[in-house]
């Protein structure tokens, strides 16, 4: 069986639907939760789906998925532009990893041009909207071989 995908949320995201609806979408996380572990289904997959918005938790769950994940996806949200620790961790994690963001960051203010994440990912997928966690399911899929 693969090892399971992890898919993984930094702060704020736990308000996805009520917080900027016309930046975020109205999909809750729940709902996205739901789509990814489907969609994963259909690839053979499973799906470890977290959200914190702790920094210390989403560095946990990075060096949780260097022994337990094939891949990473991960929205870090705020901790994109602003998280050493997690760049970090991040570098530790061999595996593909697909920095994702809801919105097109670089469309919006100047502050959200610049990700450390990037500099790490593998792929960076931007400004597809809750549809963007399926669409780097599908991409995870292909990058990472069946084990």
């Amino acid at each position: 069986m693969n090892k399971p995908i992890f898919v993984l949320n930094g702060p704020n995201l736990n308000l996805l639907g009520q917080r900027e609806p016309s930046i975020y979408g109205t999909t809750s996380l729940a709902d996205i939760r739901l789509r990814c572990i489907e969609k994963a289904k259909i690839l053979g997959f499973e799906i470890e789906f977290r959200q914190t918005n702790f920094e210390g938790e989403l560095v946990e769950s990075v060096h949780q998925a260097r022994i337990d994940a094939c891949g990473i996806i991960i929205n870090p949200a705020a901790y994109t532009f602003t998280s050493i620790a997690l760049l970090d961790a991040l570098k530790t994690f061999e595996p593909p990893k697909i920095e994702l963001h809801i919105s097109n960051v670089h469309a919006r203010e100047s502050i959200y041009h610049n990700s450390l994440i990037s500099r790490v990912a593998t792929a960076v997928m931007i400004g597809f909207g809750a549809d963007g966690y399926e669409l780097a399911i599908q991409a995870m899929a292909g990058m990472v071989k069946p084990q």
